[in-house]
């Protein structure tokens, strides 16, 4: 077993051990996920594996956010950013935006990018090393506002 998903199943005894509901809900939610995704694969999922299906759900979490938030659906929005404050507890610690700037000048002076036909390039260097620790979506339009 993964140590993440160890992490998780003993978060999850301990959550059901203080009663706490919502924190149970959230890392149970977690577990499924990671379960679901170990039965359609046939696989166990190791701990690289483990941390995409948790970086899918804190992007649906954030998208629920901002489409609750739209509609106006406050108490939504409030269980969404509940799980979501849970579920990036097992996300590794996030870059700040002056780390993600310097790192996108880097990959931009290493590759030789100097045009938007760059961008894809950039990115899948980019991908590779910030994977977990930057929203993705952040880096693509730091790329933009650099090569336009």
């Amino acid at each position: 077993m993964s140590q993440l998903k160890q992490l998780i199943t003993n978060d999850m005894k301990l959550a059901l051990k203080a009663q706490d509901k919502s924190a149970l809900k959230a890392i149970r939610m977690i577990f499924g996920a990671i379960k679901q995704k170990e039965i359609d694969e046939r696989i166990d999922l190791d701990d690289t594996q483990v941390m995409a299906v948790i970086q899918k759900m804190v992007k649906q979490r954030k998208d629920s956010i901002s489409q609750f938030s739209d509609a106006g659906r406050t108490d939504l929005v409030e269980v969404e950013e509940a799980e979501l404050s849970i579920i990036n507890n097992y996300m590794p610690k996030q870059l700040s935006e002056a780390e993600i700037e310097a790192a996108v000048d880097k990959a931009i002076s290493d590759s030789g990018a100097d045009s938007m036909k760059d961008m894809g390039k950039l990115m899948g260097i980019l991908k590779g090393q910030l994977d977990g620790q930057a929203d993705m979506g952040l880096v693509s339009q730091l790329i933009k506002s650099k090569l336009s």
